[in-house]
């Protein structure tokens, strides 16, 4: 039986995802440095506040996230944990729907407003059309997640950024696959005075053939459509029923499984 592993595209084992709340302006000068160096961007947004306080206006969200995802972060960014089921339905769906009718597709990302849930939320999302959720409890490595309605990120943009950086760029170690998941607000750079930093992360880490520079839900959808790969019994045939490749590695070489084709492995 052939050893049949997942890869990332390309044969990759390291990805790089990028996750920002809120909606402010700052946001226009953080996705003009991402898309200098090829890192995608995930951004939370709150549509009931937009165009207040220094929020961009939802009428500019198409344009300004154009190439990266747009998430939903509830309406008003309330406490979740506090409100009644009603209120959390009524807080996603109608931020689904306003920034659905800019983005022109479904929105299923989701970030906890002030990093708060519980359970009852967590069993709620999947039924409210959320695929993942974020929460703001930094672990400081590598790994993939368990649950990802329980997405746990490797570091906000001030916990040990650079020493983070240096140590996922070294990481060749292919037995596992590896994530680096940067979370934040965009204005905190201003309110910090640090915008060197996250320049200086883009430009070194930035543009590596190594890495797949990926959104938030671009490593969701790509993770459950390996789950459904179709795998004959004995290993040694592969279906791929979605319009994208999937990329394996097959007793230590590279395969591409392409979208909607069978191929043998062995």
């Amino acid at each position: 039986m052939a050893n049949v592993l997942l890869t990332f595209p390309e044969g990759k084992h390291k990805v790089l995802t990028m996750s920002y709340d809120d909606g402010r302006t700052a946001d226009k000068r953080l996705v003009s440095l991402f898309n200098e160096h090829r890192i995608k961007g995930t951004f939370h947004l709150n549509s009931g506040l937009a165009g207040r306080n220094d929020r961009i206006p939802l009428e500019e969200v198409g344009e300004v996230y154009r190439g990266h995802e747009i998430s939903a972060h509830t309406v008003t960014h309330p406490t979740m944990a506090r409100c009644a089921k009603e209120q959390i339905v009524g807080e996603i769906m109608e931020d689904r729907k306003a920034l659905e009718s800019i983005t022109g597709y479904p929105v299923r990302g989701f970030s906890y407003p002030n990093g708060s849930f519980n359970l009852q939320i967590k069993d709620m999302l999947p039924y409210l059309g959320i695929e993942y959720a974020r929460t703001v409890a930094s672990h400081g490595d590598f790994r993939m997640p368990d649950d990802f309605m329980e997405w746990n990120p490797t570091c906000h943009h001030n916990q040990n950024l650079p020493e983070l950086a240096e140590t996922f760029k070294q990481l060749n170690q292919r037995l596992r696959l590896h994530m680096m998941y940067v979370w934040g607000h965009s204005y905190e750079f201003d309110q910090d005075n640090n915008w060197e930093l996250i320049e200086s992360f883009c430009e070194s880490i930035g543009n590596r053939d190594d890495i797949w520079y990926a959104t938030n839900m671009e490593i969701v959808d790509y993770m459950k459509k390996f789950q459904q790969l179709r795998f004959s019994a004995s290993m040694d045939l592969v279906y791929n029923p979605f319009y994208d490749s999937i990329w394996l590695e097959v007793d230590g070489t590279t395969v591409e499984v392409k979208g909607g084709s069978q191929m043998k492995l062995v």
